[in-house]
């Protein structure tokens, strides 16, 4: 099977918003563990360029158009990726944006933008992609979060951020319920990281903070599910 013998190439992977940050270096690491990597973004371009740059470290990767807010781009891809014969059993839900603004004063826009790609667009992608792991027995699901969607951590940071954070944790939590055989979904939280969204005061390295959604992607069959995972431990929501 996919998780056994060592196999590793026979695992096909989907990043989400990977033209760069944490997705690009995410792709990196899982072609260089053998993985057939699918690099998913919204702009052409953008993704030709990132695909030339992991081209010239030898590494070969698919590109594919996807935008995870819209339901029809997602089974668009799907299909493309079905007539290809690709398999997906690894789901890096990545794709993400941020705005300031409180809960208060932010525009309507930065509410219905944040959740329809942070938490709707894993969402359709798990719909579309979830199905085929739970047929054949094996799947993870990794969604990108952030401690300003954690309960616990007190919903700081920017309001839209912080509640498309916390409505995917929710998402996470209900995709994990229907999870059986060896399938698991799971959120992490890569804290703060020297991307452009993070800036460059961040705290962590963008290769660190990618090797730990890698981690999450390659979890043992008695592996958690359902979880907020730092640091690769289990966190409370």
């Amino acid at each position: 099977g996919a998780s056994g013998g060592g196999r590793v190439s026979a695992v096909g992977a989907l990043v989400t918003g990977a033209n760069r940050g944490i997705g690009l270096e995410v792709v990196r690491q899982l072609a260089r563990a053998g993985v057939q990597v699918h690099l998913a973004a919204r702009e052409p371009a953008a993704m030709a360029a990132a695909i030339g740059r992991l081209a010239d470290e030898g590494l070969q990767v698919q590109p594919v158009v996807l935008d995870v807010a819209s339901p029809e781009s997602v089974a668009a891809c799907a299909a493309v990726l079905s007539e290809r014969g690709v398999r997906i059993d690894l789901l890096i839900n990545n794709a993400g944006v941020i705005s300031q603004g409180d809960v208060l004063a932010s525009p309507p826009q930065a509410f219905v933008d944040a959740l329809q790609v942070n938490a709707l667009g894993a969402l359709w992608c798990a719909r579309a992609w979830m199905p085929g792991m739970l047929a054949r027995g094996y799947g993870r699901i990794v969604c990108l979060s952030s401690g300003f969607g954690s309960f616990a951590s007190g919903l700081g940071g920017p309001a839209a951020y912080s509640i498309s954070k916390a409505a995917l944790g929710a998402i996470t939590v209900k995709l994990a319920q229907v999870a059986v055989g060896d399938v698991k979904v799971n959120a992490v939280d890569p804290g703060w990281v020297r991307t452009r969204m993070g800036g460059p005061s961040a705290t962590r390295s963008v290769e660190a903070a990618a090797a730990d959604v890698v981690w999450a992607a390659r979890l043992p069959a008695d592996g958690p599910s359902g979880c907020l995972l730092r640091r690769r431990r289990v966190v409370g929501w």
